[in-house]
């Protein structure tokens, strides 16, 4: 990825971003956990805005992809610092449009909650707000307010995927589906019916706990959690086309 360049926080943090200039809103994808900006979708959506002239933001939060930093420090808390910095420092368009997977639509909520005036739009796709809540089960929970990391399988590598206590705490502190969320802007949802990782019904709830009137889930039949075959991609492109039109 030629095009990489590096945002250095002040506390020395390097985080790695690609930027497109071009019209708005921006297009900022958030990545899920244990992601990163090389994946397909995120590709997908930076190629397609560089054809359409579109500025984008893609992003790397510290301890994942090329960003330095050790993984186990990472929380949303401190991964919405980064985002809200990159999005200060490198996205002139006043309008952002945010799209976030997994746990980037999570991280979606709460970017967007700070942005104020200036979040055009949401586009979520298998949003995962308040997973470590519904995500795990009693005795994992008390394993991490011990103070002990959890591992689980992964069905995506080979090696398991590590919940960290501090993730965990301030994942805990930033849960949202039991509140009024404060967005207004319009917003879709994609979600797989055939998602095994994060139900369905989570993204029917965000639509609920949403203020913005504005407000469509789509469920894709047979559709797993990563929604990255062609035809997931193609729907997302679309989706998130017809966002940015709308708001032009």
């Amino acid at each position: 990825m030629s095009d990489t360049r590096f945002h250095a926080m002040q506390d020395g943090r390097r985080i790695a971003f690609r930027h497109t200039a071009g019209d708005g809103p921006a297009i900022v994808f958030l990545p899920g956990y244990m992601s990163d900006m090389a994946g397909s979708k995120a590709n997908a959506l930076f190629d397609r805005a560089c054809e359409l002239g579109r500025e984008c933001l893609l992003l790397d939060y510290s301890g994942c992809g090329a960003s330095a930093g050790d993984f186990a420090d990472g929380t949303l808390s401190r991964w919405r610092e980064e985002v809200l910095a990159l999005v200060e420092v490198q996205v002139v368009e006043d309008r952002v449009v945010l799209v976030g997977s997994s746990m980037g639509g999570w991280l979606m909520l709460l970017v967007g909650l700070a942005l104020s005036g200036r979040l055009a739009g949401l586009a979520g796709i298998a949003a995962a707000p308040d997973f470590t809540d519904w995500g795990y089960d009693a005795a994992q929970k008390d394993k991490l307010r011990a103070g002990e990391t959890v591992f689980e399988a992964n069905p995506y590598g080979p090696e398991p995927t590590p919940t960290h206590p501090a993730f965990w705490a301030d994942g805990e502190a930033n849960r949202l589906l039991s509140t009024n969320i404060a967005l207004e802007c319009p917003v879709r949802l994609l979600h797989g019916q055939d998602d095994a990782d994060v139900p369905p019904q989570i993204s029917l709830d965000l639509a609920a706990a949403l203020r913005s009137p504005d407000v469509q889930v789509i469920l894709v039949k047979g559709g797993d959690h990563r929604l990255s075959r062609t035809g997931d991609i193609a729907l997302l492109l679309r989706t998130t086309e017809a966002l940015g039109e709308a708001l032009d």
